[in-house]
């Protein structure tokens, strides 16, 4: 790796006029310098143009349809030109030192992949909620749990090239199923740095489109890991039964919900019933547990 790579950013955007200036101004006002920002917009009507032409020669855009955010982010990097990659949403943003935090991981530890760091949820306007949920890497964890953020997530552009970048199929877990590629063949390393804000509203796809995330994510775990985890089973109950988004409504829990998560468990992982029957009665023993200990408290 140069002494300074170059990082190259893509921005997917369709329509986000409204957080698109604080997501560039975000990138442009690194202490990094060597940063090209590429925003990819899928021929946005609501002023988007108007904003990325008053950044001049500061950034590279195209406004054009796409197939959506993994076609826009491929489409993104095939005009990339820096060492290392990443993308941003147009409604996320980084925190100042991300980018040099990230480059300076990269030549401390040329054995790795993937860099991350840890994130904060914002609501619709850009005020923390809480913590995201960020973990240290752990291979066999992250099968079970996407715990890296990925706004403020970094990889090498030769491990972009050699996993053939995103896969185009998938519109909400895109990244998910590039961590779980990218982790069968090299490290992955957190570092201990607040490296972006991750905006959550109703309104956007995570949210918004609960149904399809759950079907993505049944297919590439099952994909990588054979195998359906419990809580992303139960996580999806409760969205069936009781239409709970899983972030701003909070799973409570329910014997319909524990049948409906019994029976998906046993569905999806028709070829590995004592794993998941193991983990099932392991999560009601800890909840009894706790139970126990808010009793006797």
């Amino acid at each position: 790796m140069s002494p300074q790579p170059l990082v190259s950013i893509v921005t997917p955007s369709y329509n986000m006029a409204r957080f698109l200036p604080e997501t560039i101004e975000s990138v442009l006002s690194q202490d990094y310098p060597h940063v090209q920002l590429i925003v990819m917009d899928g021929g946005s009507t609501d002023g988007t143009v108007e904003i990325l032409k008053g950044y001049g020669d500061r950034i590279e855009w195209v406004s054009e349809k796409d197939g959506g955010q993994s076609d826009a982010v491929n489409k993104g990097f095939a005009r990339a030109r820096g060492e290392i990659f990443t993308f941003l949403n147009a409604d996320d943003v980084y925190l100042p030192g991300a980018v040099r935090a990230a480059v300076e991981a990269f030549q401390a530890h040329p054995e790795v992949g993937v860099v991350y760091g840890d994130a904060w949820y914002t609501n619709e306007e850009g005020q923390p909620i809480k913590r995201y949920p960020v973990d240290p890497y752990d291979y066999d964890r992250l099968g079970t749990l996407c715990f890296i953020c990925q706004p403020a997530s970094f990889l090498r552009a030769s491990v972009w090239a050699e996993m053939g970048g995103l896969n185009r199929d998938l519109h909400l877990t895109l990244d998910y199923d590039l961590w779980l590629r990218v982790a069968k063949k090299y490290p992955l390393l957190k570092i201990d740095r607040f490296l972006a804000n991750s905006r959550m509203y109703m309104d956007n796809k995570t949210l918004g489109r609960r149904a399809e995330w759950f079907r993505e994510i049944a297919l590439i775990t099952k994909r990588h890991r054979g195998y359906l985890p419990l809580n992303y089973l139960y996580g999806y109950a409760g969205y069936v039964l009781y239409k709970e988004d899983g972030f701003f409504e909070l799973s409570q829990p329910s014997i319909p919900k524990y049948l409906l998560t019994l029976g998906m468990g046993i569905w999806y992982n028709p070829w590995k019933p004592h794993r998941f029957l193991g983990e099932c009665f392991g999560s009601i023993g800890l909840a009894y547990r706790m139970l126990m200990q808010k009793w006797t408290s």
